[in-house]
């Protein structure tokens, strides 16, 4: 039953198992949850937190009960660090999409170092790279708009 579960919330309730890009449908939807409570900060911070950690958990049992490294409909990861893309970034249109086209180049070119952090185990391994390519989303962001560039 705890496979079941986990298996349901690392593929975001079967969203990972969409023939075409898993990994974006999963970004679109962890964009919708952000917008939906960016202007929640601390609601924000929470669901990040515990959607993070959940995705930990969950991937690291789906992995092992699948016997496959990072599998594709596994998209918990996407889902839930597209938070870091949009933490304290004012939301509009246009910093929204161009938010989410930096994280996708990012996640799906993993430049470096984030490869080096596949290399960790199980759910870090999942979840760690996506997480450093929102990080980096992030400031690229944080810079255009500083510049006014967006």
């Amino acid at each position: 039953m705890r496979y079941k579960t986990s298996k349901l919330i690392a593929t975001v309730f079967g969203l990972g198992y969409a023939p075409i890009a898993p990994g974006t449908l999963g970004s679109l939807a962890g964009l919708a949850l952000v917008i939906a409570v960016h202007s929640n900060l601390s609601l924000y911070i929470t669901l990040f937190v515990l959607l993070f950690a959940a995705g930990v958990f969950t991937s690291a049992e789906t992995e092992k009960a699948e016997g496959k490294k990072d599998p594709s409909f596994i998209i918990i990861d996407e889902f839930a660090c597209i938070f870091a893309v949009f933490l304290f970034v004012p939301l509009s249109w246009p910093a929204v999409l161009t938010g989410f086209a930096i994280y996708r180049v990012i996640d799906i070119t993993k430049i470096q170092p984030l490869r080096k952090l596949e290399k960790l185990s199980g759910g870090w391994a999942i979840m760690l790279d996506d997480l450093a390519a929102g990080i980096y989303a992030n400031l690229a962001l944080q810079a255009l708009l500083y510049f006014g560039v967006i």
